[in-house]
């Protein structure tokens, strides 16, 4: 992972903007000394919401299951066959 300065991001948006789409590296933003802002391509971000909306569905149900909210095969056919006429 790369670092820049924000003072270089101000002055050399376009450059690395364009070395961010050609290497797909994220760039750590860091002002102060401190890290500020993360900057990752586009399409890398949309794979990683859609991993993480994934993983927040299987958690979710490993929730149910552990508390109790489950149904049969037969009662979940049964619902679902009400909606799928």
């Amino acid at each position: 992972m790369r670092t820049e300065l924000v003072t270089n991001l101000k002055r050399q948006a376009t450059n690395i903007l364009q070395r961010l789409h050609e290497d797909k590296e994220p760039v750590l933003i860091t002002e102060h000394g401190k890290p500020s802002a993360y900057l990752v391509d586009v399409s890398d971000y949309e794979s990683m919401q859609q991993r993480m909306a994934i993983l927040e569905g299987i958690a979710k149900g490993q929730r149910d299951i552990s508390e109790g909210r489950i149904k049969t095969s037969d009662e979940a056919k049964n619902m679902f066959s009400k909606w799928l006429i």
